[in-house]
């Protein structure tokens, strides 16, 4: 990759514009550190009209719950930031080396501390209309989006083995509930029988189509020509990390393939840091992903200062 050399030295890059990037970021960035932030505004949520849940921004869309943070963090001296992508992370003699291409537009940057806090990808099972009804009919998170679908007639559907816990969560919401398999053999026949003593019916016939207009969804149509009616509720996508750029790195990932953090968002690779949904246990509440990423910071500025763990606690 080919690209002019890098006039400054970082104090922190922070990979990723969402709650748990920007709210490390903003922290930092008070801390008078210099900071960049690289994002390139394309957040898993984005077919999500609203988020809910955030502390007085309930119902905010989540790209302007983006824009505001990132007005926010831009108001302070020592904030940049670059809207690109990072495409490999390696170290250098002055810190990590962020090598980054959008568009074909290449950069560089290197920073002494690094935030991995780029979230997940996520994929929905291949249902035929159950995209353009995600984000409006169907949703992924519960915590955000049970309320708004409260006494309704919702589906549950998915391919994972959790599909009997989600549903029983969502029984304080609805009590007309279909949990869907798509054919997958996932529901076992001790949770059927439990899910069915609390009145939630599990289909695991093959869904052919997810049926609606211009007003939503209104039916699920299975691969015998039976249609359900429902107006919507919540589908279990399969996620994954995509944590390729930290590769030459070699950090430690768990069995999700996210990386292994100890309390305080330290990676296995000094000065290399994690918040959000990079780590476990993966798929966050924007609120919560927020307040990991401020906790990530505090460690952070505090690594950055050095010396604290060998200051006395003792009062004189």
């Amino acid at each position: 990759m080919t690209s002019e050399a890098p006039e400054t030295v970082y104090d922190v890059a922070v990979i990723g514009g969402g709650p748990a990037g920007l709210s490390a970021a903003l922290n930092l960035v008070r801390a008078r550190r210099r900071v960049l932030l690289i994002d390139s505004n394309r957040p898993r949520n984005s077919a999500t009209l609203l988020s809910h849940g955030f502390l007085t921004r309930d119902g905010i869309s989540p790209l302007e719950l983006r824009r505001l943070g990132r007005e926010e963090f831009l108001g302070y001296e020592g904030a940049e930031h670059r809207m690109t992508m990072v495409q490999s992370v390696t170290a250098g003699p002055d810190g990590f080396v962020l090598d980054c291409e959008l568009r074909k537009k290449t950069s560089r940057a290197v920073a002494r501390t690094v935030i991995a806090a780029t979230g997940l990808q996520e994929t929905l099972p291949d249902i035929p209309g159950l995209r353009a009804f995600y984000g409006t009919s169907y949703h992924s998170c519960i915590e955000c989006d049970g309320y708004d679908k409260r006494d309704q007639p919702i589906a549950v559907i998915g391919e994972h083995a959790d599909l009997a816990q989600r549903a029983l969560l969502l029984s304080q919401w609805s009590d007309d509930l279909l949990v869907c398999t798509n054919g997958a053999d996932v529901v076992r026949s001790l949770d059927e029988e439990m899910l069915d003593s609390r009145g939630i019916a599990v289909d695991r016939r093959v869904i052919a189509e997810i049926e609606g207009g211009r007003e939503g969804a209104t039916g699920i149509r299975f691969d015998d020509g039976t249609v359900v009616e429902r107006s919507g509720g919540f589908v279990r996508p399969s996620w994954s990390s995509e944590l390729g750029y930290l590769a030459p790195l070699g950090a430690d990932l768990d069995a999700d393939e996210l990386l292994v953090v100890d309390a305080h968002g330290r990676t296995s690779v000094p000065s290399l840091y994690a918040a959000g949904e990079t780590t476990g246990p993966g798929p966050q509440q924007l609120i919560v992903a927020a307040g990991i990423g401020a906790a990530v910071a505090a460690t952070i500025n505090r690594d950055l200062v050095g010396g604290l763990s060998d200051l006395s606690d003792a009062v004189e």
